[in-house]
């Protein structure tokens, strides 16, 4: 399956359907990142019923702690 993340063309397993598997894959901890998907972001809870399929563009926003 192709997908766009972060403005870069992808491939990425087809077995990956949801936005909590795409997470899961690049071991991404979904109570620091926000989602958008084609332009709408999403919340939170709907991270493991919102599919994703081929030509999808998502943005993948990650806070890292530091100081």
């Amino acid at each position: 399956m192709k997908l766009f993340i972060n403005g870069d063309s992808m491939e990425l397993p087809n077995s990956i359907r949801t936005v909590s598997e795409l997470l899961e894959h690049f071991q991404l901890d979904k109570k620091v990142v926000i989602v958008e998907k084609n332009k709408e972001i999403l919340q939170k809870d709907r991270h493991g019923s919102e599919s994703v399929q081929d030509g999808d563009q998502l943005e993948l926003v990650h806070f890292v702690g530091g100081g």
